[in-house]
Protein backbone atom coordinates (compact mmCIF):
# COMPACT_ATOMS: atom_id res chain seq x y z
CA UNK A 1 0.00 0.00 0.00
CA UNK A 2 2.79 2.17 0.84
CA UNK A 3 4.88 1.44 -2.42
CA UNK A 4 1.41 2.64 -4.42
CA UNK A 5 1.32 5.46 -2.79
CA UNK A 6 4.53 6.18 -3.08
CA UNK A 7 4.01 5.57 -7.00
CA UNK A 8 1.26 7.91 -6.87
CA UNK A 9 3.16 10.62 -5.26
CA UNK A 10 5.74 10.36 -7.47
CA UNK A 11 3.81 10.37 -11.00
CA UNK A 12 2.04 13.78 -9.31
CA UNK A 13 5.03 15.55 -8.81
CA UNK A 14 6.33 14.80 -12.33
CA UNK A 15 2.73 16.22 -13.80
CA UNK A 16 3.56 18.85 -11.98
CA UNK A 17 6.67 19.20 -12.82
CA UNK A 18 6.28 18.66 -16.24
CA UNK A 19 3.18 21.33 -15.98
CA UNK A 20 5.41 23.65 -13.89
CA UNK A 21 7.72 23.61 -17.07
CA UNK A 22 5.42 23.62 -20.10
CA UNK A 23 4.08 27.31 -18.29
CA UNK A 24 7.74 28.51 -17.94
CA UNK A 25 8.23 27.32 -21.60
CA UNK A 26 5.32 29.39 -22.94
CA UNK A 27 5.72 32.36 -20.82
CA UNK A 28 9.16 32.42 -22.52
CA UNK A 29 7.93 31.93 -26.03
CA UNK A 30 5.21 34.44 -25.58
CA UNK A 31 8.03 37.22 -24.08
CA UNK A 32 10.12 36.72 -27.13
CA UNK A 33 7.13 36.28 -29.45
CA UNK A 34 6.01 40.28 -28.06
CA UNK A 35 9.65 41.17 -28.14
CA UNK A 36 9.84 40.12 -31.72
CA UNK A 37 6.69 41.85 -32.74
CA UNK A 38 7.58 45.13 -30.29
CA UNK A 39 10.89 45.44 -33.12
CA UNK A 40 9.17 44.48 -35.89
CA UNK A 41 6.79 47.31 -35.27
CA UNK A 42 6.96 49.64 -38.36
CA UNK A 43 6.95 52.33 -36.07
CA UNK A 44 9.94 51.70 -34.66
CA UNK A 45 11.96 50.59 -37.73
CA UNK A 46 12.02 51.45 -41.18
CA UNK A 47 13.62 50.25 -44.25
CA UNK A 48 15.44 53.14 -44.44
CA UNK A 49 16.78 53.30 -41.20
CA UNK A 50 20.44 53.13 -41.05
CA UNK A 51 21.72 50.44 -38.32
CA UNK A 52 24.85 49.24 -37.03
CA UNK A 53 25.81 45.50 -35.94
CA UNK A 54 25.10 42.84 -36.67
CA UNK A 55 21.35 41.77 -38.25
CA UNK A 56 20.79 38.55 -36.48
CA UNK A 57 21.58 40.71 -32.96
CA UNK A 58 19.27 39.56 -30.51
CA UNK A 59 19.18 42.78 -28.71
CA UNK A 60 18.09 45.84 -31.05
CA UNK A 61 18.15 49.51 -29.31
CA UNK A 62 16.19 52.18 -31.78
CA UNK A 63 17.39 55.36 -30.88
CA UNK A 64 15.61 58.66 -32.17
CA UNK A 65 18.42 61.20 -32.57
CA UNK A 66 18.66 64.88 -33.11
CA UNK A 67 22.23 65.44 -34.52
CA UNK A 68 21.95 69.06 -32.77
CA UNK A 69 21.07 67.25 -29.64
CA UNK A 70 24.00 67.73 -26.95
CA UNK A 71 23.28 64.67 -25.01
CA UNK A 72 22.89 62.49 -28.42
CA UNK A 73 26.02 63.56 -29.05
CA UNK A 74 27.11 62.48 -25.28
CA UNK A 75 25.49 59.38 -25.12
CA UNK A 76 26.38 58.31 -28.60
CA UNK A 77 30.06 56.84 -27.75
CA UNK A 78 28.43 55.11 -24.68
CA UNK A 79 25.88 53.17 -26.31
CA UNK A 80 29.14 52.40 -28.83
CA UNK A 81 31.07 51.11 -25.90
CA UNK A 82 28.13 48.94 -24.38
CA UNK A 83 28.16 47.59 -28.35
CA UNK A 84 32.07 46.77 -28.46
CA UNK A 85 31.63 45.42 -24.53
CA UNK A 86 29.07 42.78 -26.70
CA UNK A 87 29.81 42.06 -30.05
CA UNK A 88 27.57 40.60 -32.38
CA UNK A 89 25.01 41.11 -29.73
CA UNK A 90 23.17 44.28 -30.27
CA UNK A 91 22.41 46.12 -33.18
CA UNK A 92 21.44 49.80 -33.02
CA UNK A 93 18.84 51.43 -35.38
CA UNK A 94 19.05 55.19 -35.58
CA UNK A 95 15.60 57.45 -36.24
CA UNK A 96 15.40 60.88 -36.57
CA UNK A 97 13.90 63.18 -34.19
CA UNK A 98 15.14 66.55 -35.40
CA UNK A 99 13.79 69.23 -33.14
CA UNK A 100 16.02 71.57 -32.97
CA UNK A 101 15.90 74.74 -35.55
CA UNK A 102 17.91 73.75 -38.46
CA UNK A 103 18.79 70.01 -37.60
CA UNK A 104 16.23 68.48 -40.57
CA UNK A 105 18.69 70.04 -43.03
CA UNK A 106 22.06 68.25 -40.83
CA UNK A 107 19.79 65.19 -40.99
CA UNK A 108 19.56 65.46 -45.01
CA UNK A 109 23.03 65.71 -45.22
CA UNK A 110 23.34 62.61 -43.47
CA UNK A 111 21.00 60.77 -45.71
CA UNK A 112 23.33 62.77 -48.31
CA UNK A 113 26.19 61.20 -46.86
CA UNK A 114 25.06 57.62 -46.90
CA UNK A 115 24.82 57.54 -51.01
CA UNK A 116 28.51 58.10 -50.77
CA UNK A 117 28.74 55.64 -48.29
CA UNK A 118 30.05 57.72 -45.62
CA UNK A 119 26.93 57.82 -43.01
CA UNK A 120 28.45 56.81 -39.63
CA UNK A 121 31.43 58.37 -40.86
CA UNK A 122 29.58 62.04 -40.78
CA UNK A 123 27.78 61.20 -38.25
CA UNK A 124 30.60 60.57 -35.64
CA UNK A 125 32.13 63.69 -37.42
CA UNK A 126 29.55 66.09 -36.94
CA UNK A 127 28.93 64.79 -33.05
CA UNK A 128 31.97 65.02 -31.79
CA UNK A 129 32.29 68.68 -33.68
CA UNK A 130 28.58 69.65 -32.66
CA UNK A 131 29.80 72.64 -30.04
CA UNK A 132 31.18 74.65 -32.99
CA UNK A 133 28.20 74.18 -35.76
CA UNK A 134 25.12 74.03 -32.99
CA UNK A 135 24.68 77.36 -30.98
CA UNK A 136 21.83 78.62 -28.98
CA UNK A 137 20.24 75.09 -29.06
CA UNK A 138 19.90 75.69 -33.24
CA UNK A 139 22.02 74.29 -36.15
CA UNK A 140 24.57 76.70 -38.25
CA UNK A 141 24.48 74.37 -40.81
CA UNK A 142 26.58 77.06 -43.03
CA UNK A 143 29.04 75.62 -40.46
CA UNK A 144 28.89 71.43 -40.92
CA UNK A 145 30.69 71.56 -44.59
CA UNK A 146 34.32 71.62 -43.44
CA UNK A 147 33.60 68.62 -40.89
CA UNK A 148 32.33 66.97 -43.37
CA UNK A 149 35.13 66.80 -46.22
CA UNK A 150 37.47 65.90 -43.37
CA UNK A 151 35.65 62.81 -44.09
CA UNK A 152 36.44 62.62 -47.73
CA UNK A 153 32.74 63.59 -48.92
CA UNK A 154 32.08 65.12 -52.33
CA UNK A 155 29.94 68.42 -50.94
CA UNK A 156 28.83 69.56 -54.70
CA UNK A 157 27.43 66.19 -54.62
CA UNK A 158 26.13 66.07 -50.86
CA UNK A 159 24.13 69.54 -51.13
CA UNK A 160 23.25 68.31 -54.65
CA UNK A 161 21.92 64.57 -52.94
CA UNK A 162 20.38 66.79 -49.94
CA UNK A 163 17.36 67.91 -52.06
CA UNK A 164 16.13 64.47 -52.85
CA UNK A 165 12.65 63.98 -52.31
CA UNK A 166 13.47 60.66 -50.69
CA UNK A 167 15.42 62.21 -48.29
CA UNK A 168 12.43 64.19 -47.29
CA UNK A 169 10.71 61.64 -47.33
CA UNK A 170 12.71 60.01 -45.04
CA UNK A 171 12.79 62.67 -42.12
CA UNK A 172 8.30 62.91 -42.59
CA UNK A 173 8.05 59.30 -42.30
CA UNK A 174 10.45 59.40 -38.77
CA UNK A 175 8.66 62.43 -37.23
CA UNK A 176 5.53 60.90 -37.75
CA UNK A 177 6.55 57.96 -36.13
CA UNK A 178 7.92 59.70 -33.73
CA UNK A 179 4.76 61.12 -33.02
CA UNK A 180 2.99 57.83 -33.14
CA UNK A 181 5.51 56.61 -30.04
CA UNK A 182 5.28 59.89 -28.31
CA UNK A 183 8.61 60.35 -28.70
CA UNK A 184 9.04 64.65 -27.42
CA UNK A 185 12.64 65.17 -26.50
CA UNK A 186 15.87 63.12 -27.88
CA UNK A 187 17.74 60.55 -27.55
CA UNK A 188 14.75 58.69 -26.64
CA UNK A 189 15.67 54.76 -26.29
CA UNK A 190 13.66 51.11 -27.21
CA UNK A 191 15.24 48.54 -26.67
CA UNK A 192 13.97 45.31 -27.82
CA UNK A 193 10.67 47.27 -28.09
CA UNK A 194 10.68 48.45 -24.56
CA UNK A 195 11.36 52.15 -23.92
CA UNK A 196 13.16 53.65 -21.16
CA UNK A 197 11.32 53.24 -17.71
CA UNK A 198 13.19 56.53 -16.56
CA UNK A 199 15.58 58.63 -18.49
CA UNK A 200 19.17 58.12 -18.04
CA UNK A 201 22.21 55.82 -19.01
CA UNK A 202 21.88 53.68 -16.14
CA UNK A 203 18.36 52.71 -17.10
CA UNK A 204 19.49 52.13 -20.65
CA UNK A 205 22.18 50.28 -19.51
CA UNK A 206 20.14 48.48 -17.11
CA UNK A 207 17.37 47.56 -19.86
CA UNK A 208 19.81 46.26 -22.30
CA UNK A 209 21.05 43.91 -19.73
CA UNK A 210 17.73 42.74 -19.19
CA UNK A 211 17.66 42.03 -23.18
CA UNK A 212 20.42 40.16 -23.49
CA UNK A 213 19.98 37.83 -20.19
CA UNK A 214 16.52 36.98 -22.02
CA UNK A 215 18.56 36.41 -25.12
CA UNK A 216 20.49 33.76 -23.40
CA UNK A 217 17.77 31.43 -21.77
Amino acid sequence: MKQKTLFIIAVVCLLLGFIVAALLYNVEKEEQAGQLVAVNNPALVRMHSPSLGSASAPVVIVEFLDPACETCAAFYPLVKQIMAANPDRIRLVLRYAPFHKGSDQVVAALEAARKQGKYWQALEALLAAQADWVHNHAAQVDRIWPHLEKVGLNLQQLRSDMAAPEIAGVIEQDLLDAQTLKVTKTPEYFVNGKPLPRFGIEPLKQLIDEALAASRR
